[in-house]
């Protein structure tokens, strides 16, 4: 039954609060790694597994979010998730060592993949169902903009505190989120109880999408197939996941209900929360990469670029909802937006070593436009046909292909970096000869400048060719960073025809709504 005036809203307000905690966490701690590393004493390789130990817990938990809903009911799982969640940002922040930050890390990845997906369910069964679009949009403001804010504010925490602020301030939102659940939120039947639990399934879950994770969280670094332990994961996630679907489909009481896919709707929306993903979390990763080692911009400067996208995103949203509540298809609405995100890659490929800030000002509000556009539409899309206890099993499995979608997406444009760099530095050395009269009168202009500064002849030789080795440098990942937006905003145009694969709605179409 859905809730109505002031109790809607507070459950709508508590329910996005905490899945921003979630959100926000999957990115904040990325720009306060150089500063975790110096307090630790930790090497890069290390440290890396404070953010990668959060991701891998979060994935696993991400699918099995609907049963555990069930098993322990949704609201007591919720507000479970949001207390642990809390205990283990303390201890986070409290932590001494790296082992002891990866291993609360992990814990609070365990609680906050509890989050998202049962705060989504929740609200679906909160709002009545010809307002779903409404309600939809409330939660996308948090999922699309919580990834593009967590740098801007781990960076300005960093800064201005320490890096142990970045966890510590979740303890008041979450006390607050715990509070407000438990004194708003409707409880729901504890359906899963009394039935036989999958521990072979919950096992081989584990192990496919936590092998899953890692490889490509940490498959670039090490340089792939290269190493050992990638490639004994790469057999363990393959394996892993033909036998868990096995024994899904084996067993009469699975973790993952894989009936769900019977819907034409929501198995082509698992592909395209995939390829949003893909958009969501790639852009995101690679723009500040490209503004503060390439263009000299500081983390606070980076944050600020990205602001006016985030801005548009929020005032899209309430429209999206109200133009999918009048009947408008989502499928014209997500391809549009899958549109507006390749005309923001087009823009920024063609940026120079001399863009400025206010250059990205509109490519980055046609981002956001384009974010809202295809957040809402794309889960709507997905989790149309699903009733009942299918709407948890739903919004967990979604949001676990997203999850992954934007692992994929950055492990597939790093390694597109680090290829084509070493692509447009071959191309780009044909043109250090000096038959070249480009270069020729590039390097005696850098010789006669350290000349006039009182360096030899030879010195002053060895400074240009370093002053020219720079250029080079610089050159060549320019033409790798264009690529990589071009590639990436490819990726999402060639999609456009998938969402066409899912059927048309009519105007007040019967929605999802819990049974319960």
């Amino acid at each position: 039954m859905a809730e109505v005036g002031f109790k809607k809203w507070i459950i709508t307000i508590t329910v996005i609060t905490a899945s921003l905690l979630e959100l926000i966490d999957t990115t904040i701690v990325n720009v306060s790694i150089p500063q975790i590393q110096g307090n630790l004493g930790a090497t890069l390789e290390d440290v890396a597994w404070v953010t990668t130990g959060y991701a891998v817990a979060n994935v696993i938990i991400l699918p099995m979010s609907g049963w555990l809903g069930s098993f322990f009911g949704r609201k007591n799982y919720f507000l479970g998730s949001i207390i642990l969640f809390t205990i283990a940002s303390f201890l986070c922040g409290n932590s001494h060592s790296l082992n002891e930050l990866i291993a609360f890390r992990i814990l609070q990845g365990v609680a906050g993949g509890g989050l998202i997906a049962t705060a989504q369910a929740i609200l679906l069964e909160t709002w009545p169902p010809e307002q779903i679009g409404t309600a939809t949009a409330l939660f996308g403001l948090g999922a699309v903009v919580g990834p593009t804010v967590g740098p801007t504010i781990g960076g300005w925490i960093t800064d201005n505190f320490s890096w142990q602020w970045i966890f510590y301030v979740n303890i008041p939102v979450g006390t607050l989120a715990a509070f407000c659940t438990y004194t708003f939120v409707r409880a729901t039947p504890k359906t899963g109880r009394g039935k036989p639990i999958d521990w072979l399934g919950i096992g081989l879950l584990a192990v496919a999408v936590g092998s899953l994770q890692v490889i490509l969280e940490k498959g670039e670094s090490e340089d792939w197939f290269a190493k050992t332990y990638i490639l004994l994961l790469t057999i363990a996630a393959v394996l892993g996941t033909l036998l868990f679907i096995w024994r899904e489909l084996s067993t009469d009481h699975p973790i993952i209900n894989f009936s769900i896919m019977r819907h034409r709707s929501f198995s082509v929306g698992m592909f395209t929360s995939f390829i949003l993903g893909f958009g969501l979390y790639g852009s995101v990763f690679v723009f500040p990469i490209f503004c503060q080692q390439l263009l000299g911009f500081s983390a606070e400067q980076t944050g600020e670029i990205l602001f006016p996208g985030g801005v548009c995103t929020i005032i899209m949203m309430p429209f999206i909802g109200k133009m999918l509540n009048k009947g408008v298809p989502a499928q014209f609405m997500a391809s549009a937006g899958m549109f507006l995100f390749y005309v923001f890659t087009h823009m920024l490929s063609k940026s120079t070593l001399s863009t400025g800030i206010g250059d990205f000002f509109w490519p980055l509000a046609i981002r956001g436009v384009g974010m809202a556009l295809l957040f809402v539409p794309l889960t709507v899309l997905a989790i149309a046909d699903l009733k009942g206890a299918e709407i948890g099993q739903g919004t967990g499995l979604n949001n676990m292909m997203r999850q992954l979608g934007g692992s994929f997406g950055i492990a597939a444009l790093t390694t597109i970096i680090h290829v084509r760099q070493g692509v447009h530095r071959n191309n780009l050395l044909v043109n250090i000869n000096a038959y070249n009269p480009a270069f020729v009168h590039r390097f005696q202009m850098y010789v006669q400048g350290f000349e006039a500064k009182g360096k030899s002849l030879l010195d002053a030789t060895h400074m240009a060719y370093g002053a020219m080795e720079g250029v080079v440098i610089k050159q060549s990942l320019l033409l790798t960073y264009d690529d990589a937006y071009w590639i990436s905003g490819l990726v999402m145009l060639f999609s456009i025809p998938l969402l066409f694969l899912q059927p048309f709605r009519k105007k007040n179409a019967q929605m999802p709504v819990d049974a319960h």
